[in-house]
């Protein structure tokens, strides 16, 4: 069973920074490519970033670029995202996800397994 679990969220004030991870089990990691997604209260799910399976390839967000960073550690398991210069419209539950097996890499919210999420509040 495929097993996402996210821990790193909080409260932060603007430009504050928060690194989200997301500990993967049931599923062998390194085969799959990731991504962070996001959901502010009222509003649809939005894609956030992805990382292909080895790391080498990463994208973004046009919300995000320059500000997140997403990075993984197929030894352990583990994805990441470092949010720095954080924005109250960044508030939301952040989740990471798992690409269907063969799938394009690329934007979506269409995902094969999300977890639960952490979340994420700027505020001043």
């Amino acid at each position: 069973e495929v097993r996402l679990v996210e821990s790193g969220g909080g409260f932060v004030h603007p430009g504050g920074s928060l690194r989200l991870s997301c500990a993967a089990s049931g599923f062998t990691f390194s085969n799959f490519a990731m991504g962070w997604v996001r959901q502010a209260p009222g509003k649809a799910l939005e894609w956030v970033s992805s990382i292909n399976e080895n790391g080498r390839d990463t994208i973004y967000a046009d919300s995000m670029k320059g500000r997140a960073t997403i990075s993984r550690d197929n030894d352990k398991d583990t994805l990441y995202l470092q949010m720095n210069g954080l924005k109250p419209e960044d508030t939301a539950v952040y989740s990471c996800a798992k690409y269907y097996r063969g799938s394009r890499f690329g934007p979506t919210t269409d995902f094969h397994a999300y977890g639960q999420g952490t979340q994420v509040t700027v505020s001043s």
